[in-house]
């Protein structure tokens, strides 16, 4: 009997362990089940709303071009000898450039005498214009010079402001440009009244045939040749292009913006170039071209756009590496700000009128709206909305919204 009991005891401990084991997997694929219908927390990018420096830059594409450049013609026409210049040449004022010889039958008429001496009249009246220009230059220097010292001597005092003093110094820079520019023009002048005293001079004679005179094509500054436009030996006619000289160390960047941005753009304002092969090089405008052009642009679409000259910035040594025409990425600074809350571009998404990001609190979002001050490409500021160290959504999906959880990626 008293084994029987026990059988019968333990048969009923094992049915009730196999009804608790039975009991404890069902709970167990509840829990899992009712775990797998609960919604997941999305995963999404984070971003942290902080205080940085922020500026609103103009991006375009520009080139370089030398400033005072020259195209030596051929004064009169005649037979060109081939010519031995190179681009790249170092030449020095008066440098033969280039050699003609009259052709047969000579160059002797009356129309042509009339015309040549109209052109040395017109020669001597722009080399007139040129010394009042140089001498106007001058004056202008010396007042900036002054100008400089009563700035300095102001800011010394803590009666102006140092600002005065570098717009002073800048205009002193600018008014030495100024002058150097108008010296440049000078010797051209004297230069054209030369060659068309020289024209005079040639088309009063009488060549006989066969002869070997030639009339030489002088370079009327020193400077290096830029291009040989005209090469070959051969008939030139009067006026013919044949080589460009100038200073490639003179340079200036030619920038052309949409005329909405230009608007925005004012002289001295500063510019940073890249991507042309090495570090940044700083820059500042100049002068914005008056008057705008039309342009396609790659969908196809016309464009208004104007052209701004920038000057090189900083030493001379960087820029040397750089010559006529060669490509550089200029970022023209128009607002900047040094302490802007700000989070990336995209985490600020349109919402009703305004605009709105999603932030994080704890494991849910909100959605919360925000007014945005200074904006670029990449980055926004924020101005009323968000506090630093804010966590904001980037790039939020459509299963992003009010209230949902979310992890961080």
């Amino acid at each position: 009997m008293d084994d029987r009991k026990e059988t019968r005891r333990r048969r009923a401990l094992s049915r009730w362990i196999k009804r608790g084991l039975l009991a404890a997997v069902a709970l167990g694929l509840l829990a899992l089940l009712v775990k797998a219908m609960l919604p997941k927390p999305v995963p999404v990018d984070l971003a942290v709303a902080e205080k940085a420096p922020l500026r609103v830059t103009v991006d375009e594409d520009g080139t370089t071009r030398v400033k005072d450049r020259y195209v030596v013609s051929a004064p009169l026409t005649g037979s060109l000898a081939r010519l031995e210049l190179d681009p790249g040449d170092s030449v020095k004022q008066g440098d033969v450039v280039a050699r003609i010889v009259p052709l047969a039958p000579p160059l002797l008429d009356e129309r042509s005498k009339q015309s040549a001496e109209a052109r040395v009249a017109a020669a001597l009246a722009a080399q007139r214009q040129a010394t009042a220009q140089v001498e106007r230059a001058k004056a202008n220097q010396e007042f900036v010079k002054k100008n400089i010292d009563r700035a300095r001597s102001l800011a010394d005092k803590g009666v102006a402001a140092r600002e005065s003093v570098d717009q002073a110094e800048l205009a002193e820079r600018t008014a030495h440009a100024d002058l150097e520019s108008s010296r440049f023009g000078a010797k051209v002048a004297d230069y054209e009244v030369e060659v068309a005293r020289a024209t005079l001079g040639r088309l009063g004679k009488k060549l006989k045939p066969g002869s070997e005179e030639q009339f030489l094509v002088k370079s009327p500054v020193a400077g290096r040749v830029l291009k040989v436009l005209h090469k070959s030996e051969g008939v030139v006619q009067a006026g013919t292009p044949l080589v460009e000289v100038g200073d490639p160390a003179a340079l200036e960047i030619v920038v052309d913006v949409l005329t909405s941005d230009a608007v925005e753009v004012l002289p001295g304002t500063e510019a940073v170039l890249g991507e042309w092969g090495g570090a940044p090089l700083p820059a500042r405008v100049r002068i914005i071209e008056p008057s705008a052009f039309t342009r396609l642009s790659a969908l196809g679409v016309e464009e208004q756009r104007v052209n701004l000259v920038l000057d090189p910035m900083g030493p001379a040594e960087p820029w040397a590496r750089l010559g006529d025409g060669y490509r550089v990425k200029a970022e023209i600074v128009t607002r900047e700000k040094a302490d802007a809350l700000q989070v990336p571009a995209s985490a600020v998404f349109r919402r009703d009128s305004g605009w709105a990001v999603f932030r994080v609190e704890g494991q849910v979002v909100r959605l919360s709206p925000v007014q945005l001050g200074l904006r670029t490409q990449r980055r926004v500021e924020v101005v009323v909305g968000l506090e630093p160290g804010a966590r904001v959504v980037v790039h939020p999906s459509d299963r992003v919204f009010d209230g949902v959880k979310v992890s961080a990626r």
